[in-house]
């Protein structure tokens, strides 16, 4: 088969925008200079110059990096009004470039002082273009948000407004055969970016190997596998947005159209490369292979369900390069489970894949280092908003490894390789005080049963974490850095600890569970940070207590309060007892286990009253005789007139919530909310207060009126010995 000859095509140039992902427009660049189009200069997130129009063509059919191709019609200065806006649009020409009767969308980007949105933006656009018409005397153009004839681009910055007809149509990402996918795939012309900086066409025209052992949707493997045979990455394309433009020369465009197809005929028939994927999860195994099958490079394709940190030599006796995408948390709480993922396939890499190269693109770059190699490039990228790294490696071949570790002498004795330690000094001194900690608080947890205890609370201040034991789960708490701190130093940190973790404490990573915690506004300590619904159960002393690590920054059971929480039990037989900010109602429970004759415990908080019922169905406690009621404790108290023998009162240090009639400060606010609290106390009955307020005085004047006794050191257990200041207890009674 002959290469099909272009027919005499016209030289004019026209102006053009190629609009890209930030991060690569000297690829961009670049890729448009072998598609013969001339190059001015890049800007952010785009590449302008001038080209024919076979040109313009080609860049539309085969770019395999770029987002939209823009004709350029006007740039204007000083647009910052609605009525400069419109008079811009209504100098261009449109009836040269456009049909009357044609349906039409504008895409607005950016904003002035006279134009704050978007939307605002295309109407007024749209209406230049239609004044425009009918002032020629000509049809007016419509509105077609989905399937229009033309697409206007309009981006106002600075007051420039520079004016196109897009000659894409859908964004040049879609290349329409991903149908299918994983839960977060890459677009795929950030996925050819990663691809061409890692090198994959020079390695594609070798016949290597390209693996993606967590390849879900496919996204990197077909990009690499359209690389490989000279498949214009958007041939099957039914509609363009040059369709609609007046000066769209079919001919010419079916030419370029059919040269792409011979292309793609003979390259499949060349390529010598293999593509290989797996995924742990089956069903985007499959999503993946019908994606490869609409793309038609399906044949090329190897896709089996697997584990990365299982990985083995996918391909035997080859070499390539392995490029992956592995997952970097949305949230926080997703670190634990990620920090093994990354250090066990680093080490699978090490171990099965001698002599390969390896591409890591990841959100958290920080994860990149834990990957256990040094890498000798590192690119910047973004995914959408997010700053991503595209790390690449060389993987040494053992006698590579042999040769590198006898220049540096870190050979042993025997000949062979020192490995380097898998963890920096500062990690292996937190290990070591973990192990110490284990092995202080042993005798007294043996003794006392306690199943959830604080095992480490910032003992070392660069790793500055609370890690709390909740029987075979682990809640980790990180306290931000302050401002001094370098963020990227305390990350490192962070993921030191998580690697820690599981080896020390000898539980799976996916039973570590990881907050952040900082100083509170309003309601944010309650608001729900996960929707797990994920629930465990725990005891303490009689009770058995539901927790739950993930969805809240509080687990549901405050360890600091549980010689208090053991305290009330012990007090509360025969009586009658009101806990007030119950939270989840763990100390009701405890009263209640005791031998509390009734209780009334009061919070604000649905969600919380809703836990602590479940804590009484948990231990079969009688809801008629112990209620749980949804009210401002201040307002509660000031309404209602029972007397109790033994009330726990544990305010918020401080409260703006909506439901309340004024703020709330336990340090401003401690006489009237403690006299109201007396009010309520039986003539022999007793007032435990307690409270989180590091600095916290109770006020002299109190003791004038009531028995106070500061009982504070009696209720620290050997795991918050170190934080004498964690809480505050008083016990109060009338004289």
């Amino acid at each position: 088969m002959t290469t099909p000859e272009l027919a005499s095509v016209p030289t004019d140039t026209y102006a053009f925008l190629a609009t890209c992902p930030r991060g690569i427009e000297p690829l961009v660049a670049d890729e448009l200079v072998t598609l013969d189009a001339e190059i001015e200069r890049t800007t952010v997130a785009g590449v302008i110059g001038r080209a024919t129009l076979q040109t313009l063509y080609q860049m539309c059919l085969w770019s395999r990096l770029a987002n939209r191709i823009i004709l350029t019609l006007a740039r204007v200065e000083e647009v910052d009004s609605a009525a400069d806006l419109l008079k811009a649009v209504g100098d261009v020409s449109w009836e040269t470039l456009m049909p009357e009767n044609a349906t039409l969308r504008v895409d607005f980007h950016g904003r002035s002082e006279g134009i704050r949105h978007t939307q605002f933006g295309a109407q007024t656009v749209k209406d230049g273009v239609v004044d425009r018409f009918q002032a020629q005397g000509l049809l007016r153009p419509n509105v077609d948000p989905h399937r229009p004839d033309t697409r206007i681009y309009a981006h106002l910055h600075r007051n420039v407004l520079t004016l196109g007809i897009d000659l894409s149509g859908d964004s040049l990402h879609m290349r329409g055969y991903r149908l299918e996918g994983g839960k977060a795939p890459l677009k795929e012309n950030l996925a050819a970016a990663l691809l061409v900086r890692a090198g994959w066409p020079e390695r594609a025209r070798k016949g290597e190997v390209l693996v993606d052992p967590m390849c879900g949707a496919g996204t990197l493997l077909i990009e690499g596998a359209l690389m490989a045979c000279d498949i214009a990455p958007n041939l099957g394309r039914p509609r363009w947005g040059f369709q609609g433009w007046q000066e769209h020369d079919p001919e010419l465009w079916k030419q370029v159209e059919r040269e792409a197809r011979w292309r793609a005929e003979a390259g499949k028939r060349r390529c010598r490369a293999a593509f290989i994927g797996q995924d742990v999860d089956g069903y985007v195994i499959q999503a993946s292979a019908s994606n490869a099958r609409r793309a038609g490079v399906d044949q090329l394709m190897t896709l089996t369900r697997g584990d990365a940190t299982r990985l083995t030599a996918l391909a035997p006796n080859e070499t390539g390069l392995v490029i992956t995408n592995p997952p970097y948390g949305e949230r926080i709480g997703d670190m634990p489970a990620l920090v093994p993922l990354y250090s066990e396939l680093g080490a699978r890499l090490r171990q099965h894949y001698p002599g390969w190269s390896v591409a890591l693109f990841t959100g958290n770059p920080e994860l990149g280092y834990r990957f256990g190699m040094k890498a000798h490039k590192q690119y910047s990228f973004f995914n959408g908003a997010l700053a991503c790294k595209l790390f690449l490696f060389e993987i040494r071949t053992t006698e590579e490894r042999q040769a590198v570790a006898e220049a540096h002498g870190n050979l042993t004795p025997e000949g062979e390789v020192k490995e380097a330690p898998s963890l920096s000094e500062g990690a292996q001194m937190f290990a070591n005080r973990l192990r110490k900690n284990i092995k202080r608080l042993a005798k007294w947890r043996k003794r006392s049963g306690v199943q959830c205890y604080r095992l480490y609370d910032a003992d070392m201040p660069e790793y500055a974490l609370a890690i709390d034991i909740y029987g075979s789960r682990v809640h980790v708490q990180e306290y931000v850095a302050p401002k001094g701190i370098d963020p990227r130093q305390a990350e490192r940190r962070l993921m030191e600890a998580l690697t820690v973790l599981p080896q020390v404490l000898d539980v799976a990573s996916d039973h570590i569970y990881l907050k952040r915690r900082q100083r509170q506004a309003g309601k944010a300590q309650y608001t729900r940070q996960s929707n797990s619904q994920e629930r465990l159960v725990v005891e303490e002393g009689k009770a058995k207590l539901w927790v739950n690590l993930r969805d809240y920054l509080d687990t549901g059971l405050f360890l600091d309060h549980r010689p208090v929480r053991l305290m009330l039990g012990e007090m509360a037989n025969g009586k009658r007892v009101l806990n007030l900010f119950c939270y989840t109602a763990t100390a009701t429970v405890h009263m209640a286990l005791g031998g509390a004759r009734e209780s009334i415990s009061v919070d604000m908080s649905n969600t919380y009253l809703d836990w602590g019922r479940d804590n009484f169905e948990l231990n079969r406690i009688d809801l008629r005789r112990h209620r749980l009621e949804r009210e401002d404790c201040l307002k509660w108290l000031a309404e209602d007139r029972s007397q109790f023998d033994l009330i726990f009162l544990d305010p918020p240090t401080f409260s703006n919530s909506k439901k309340m009639e004024a703020t709330f400060d336990v340090q401003r606010d401690q006489i009237p909310l403690i006299n109201s609290a007396m009010a309520r106390l039986a003539k022999n009955g007793t007032l435990v207060f307690s409270n989180n307020q590091r600095r916290f005085k109770l006020e002299p004047s109190l003791a004038e009126h009531y028995d106070v006794e500061d009982i504070t050191s009696r209720t620290l257990d050997p795991d918050f010995q170190r934080r004498p200041d964690i809480h505050k207890v008083f016990v109060i009674r009338h004289r």
